[in-house]
């Protein structure tokens, strides 16, 4: 949005070259001293031609520009060329591109914004805009006083005030400021908003969940490790259910739930104080037992069954529904006694023929509706709250154990605990590019070099040591000096991932896409919908998925602090 009530033709060029006629440094100077520490992360909303955002890439900082404006998008895109600028088509009050990202945001700056968004849709607005704040995080409003033009409501430092203070954040600064155009009439109020701690009870109650409530079984940890599975690594499956609630896909619940019990099981570790094996686990039946010969890694999104696993997979899939809905989800309450996590649960259908585990498929099941500031919680501090599930689900099978008058290995333990195993993704990578490196050359994604058998690697685009993703996009042919010398365990930077797009997307066409395996081209999109922010639509293209893997990155330096690779 921009202070314009004309988007279009000479409207557009109009409003443009009256945007960018003024210096940001000007405009924003009451803000100067509030801008956040570099490297911080900025959401402009409304950003308009980018002129601010230009100006906050300059100080250092990673910004993402939201402007709902097609035109008014474009322009910018080609005035302001910065590689610490993202660009998304989203608007207020929903932003729910933005809202996908999963990210949280140290500066969020309205400028001229706010008279845009109708007096009906401001109290959601301003929820959605304090959701996406990092704690201690601020929200700078600019709002603009005089006629109104079209499309322009009344504002006021009233109204603001009033809905900071039922979100919990204080008003931090108010400076009042001539129009920097000198227009008669006009005149605007500056305002500074912070949050001063997340205010949401998420953090306490995971905390109670994990380490205080009383637990007679896994399951409640359980389930929250598989929402910290989903939240990190499928989060683009989940959806809005409504404004206080993220809906997630039922089955892919039940299937990180079976990923999760398997190893467990067939190492015989006790999931409840009288377990032994698989004895009085409600969700292991026949359909269970059915896949007996299936890895747990194999349980994944995108992955299809031929019809007689298929069959055990669906049914293994609805007995772990089943249990999820009346034990930990039913039991997960609040101190009223309504549910932390309500349960929509499907009519149980019949599988017929093979299963493929795409996301149609998934929400057959119904929907688990996560509380959003839970779901927020989760995705910042996943790099924390899993660790803290693991070692209590640790510590409740070995007293499971002492129990039962057996003593667990700490080893046999930490190896079925264990997500995934690296050393078997790359496997499928590997045979495709060799594949490929029988009828025409290889390049390494990084440096341009040309590859041999003996030389090539499969790196993880984004390495296993910030984010344990075993996705087809995620791995990519490299030289092995480079990869193990230079790369190593690090995030490519944004120039890295800049200046090897073309080697990259021709890997993943060659690869995946073109590949005899009619599967893979299908399996690689599933992925990528699943795993990867802001990707949406069968029909989407590879820039789309390029450009995932670039809001991906600002996710993981900003929330893991992975360290940059910058050759």
């Amino acid at each position: 949005m921009s202070d314009s009530s004309d988007n279009c033709g000479s409207g557009l060029e109009e409003a443009a070259a009256r945007f960018e006629s003024l210096e940001a440094a000007d405009v924003h100077a009451w803000l100067a001293d509030l801008l956040p520490t570099p490297p911080a992360l900025v959401l402009d909303v409304g950003s308009g031609t980018g002129r601010d955002a230009a100006w906050l890439a300059d100080a250092g900082l990673d910004v993402v520009a939201a402007e709902p404006n097609p035109g008014m998008l474009g322009l910018a895109r080609t005035l302001h060329l910065s590689p610490s600028i993202r660009w998304v088509a989203d608007a207020l009050p929903g932003l729910d591109k933005v809202f996908r990202l999963g990210l949280s945001f140290d500066l969020i700056l309205l400028s001229a914004v706010w008279m845009f968004v109708p007096l009906a849709d401001r109290p959601r607005a301003f929820r959605k805009l304090v959701t996406l704040l990092k704690p201690g995080g601020r929200i700078a409003i600019t709002l603009r006083h005089g006629p109104l033009e079209r499309g322009m409501h009344a504002v006021s430092q009233g109204e603001i005030e009033a809905l900071a203070r039922a979100h919990g954040a204080l008003v931090e600064r108010v400076v009042v400021d001539d129009d920097k155009l000198g227009r008669e009439g006009i005149g605007w109020t500056e305002i500074a908003i912070r949050l001063p701690d997340d205010g949401t009870g998420a953090l306490p109650l995971l905390r109670h969940i994990i380490l205080n409530d009383r637990k007679t079984a896994t399951y409640k940890l359980a389930l929250l490790r598989v929402l910290c599975r989903i939240a990190d690594g499928a989060a683009g499956l989940a959806r809005e259910a409504d404004e206080d609630h993220v809906a997630v896909p039922f089955g892919l619940v039940g299937l990180y739930w079976l990923r999760l019990f398997k190893p467990l099981i067939s190492a015989g570790l006790p999931q409840t104080r009288g377990n032994v094996g698989e004895v009085g686990l409600g969700f292991v039946r026949d359909g269970f037992r059915a896949l007996g010969a299936v890895s747990h890694l194999d349980l994944r999104v995108g992955m299809g069954f031929a019809a007689q696993r298929g069959a055990g997979l669906h049914a293994a899939l609805g007995d772990a529904c089943a249990t999820i809905a009346t034990m930990p989800a039913h039991y997960m309450t609040y101190a009223d006694g309504s549910p932390v996590l309500p349960v929509l649960c499907a009519a149980r259908r019949p599988a017929t023929g093979g299963v493929r585990l795409d996301p149609d498929y998934l929400w057959r099941f119904g929907e688990l509706h996560v509380p959003t500031h839970l779901w927020r919680a989760i995705q910042r501090f996943d790099v924390w709250i899993e660790p803290a599930l693991i070692a209590e689900w640790a510590r409740l099978m070995a007293d499971y154990a002492e129990r039962q008058g057996r003593r667990l290995d700490d080893a046999q333990v930490a190896e079925a605990m264990r997500w995934s195993d690296p050393a078997r993704d790359v496997a499928l990578a590997r045979s495709q590019a060799l594949r490929l490196m029988e009828t025409r050359p290889l390049h390494c994604v990084w440096s341009g070099r040309a590859l041999s058998a003996e030389r090539l690697d499969i790196d993880h685009c984004f390495p296993w040591a910030a984010w344990p993703c075993e996705d087809l996009w995620n791995l990519l042919p490299a030289d092995r000096e480079v990869n193990q010398r230079q790369k190593r365990e690090r995030l490519p930077g944004v120039g890295v991932l800049r200046a090897s797009r073309e080697r990259i997307e021709d890997w993943w066409t060659g690869g995946y896409l073109t590949a005899p395996n009619r599967v893979l081209p299908e399996r690689f999109m599933t992925e990528a919908r699943a795993s990867l922010p802001m990707f949406e639509g069968a029909a989407a293209s590879l820039a789309d998925v390029f450009a995932a893997v670039g809001m991906q990155q600002i996710r993981l330096r900003q929330d893991q602090q992975a360290p940059v690779w910058e050759p």
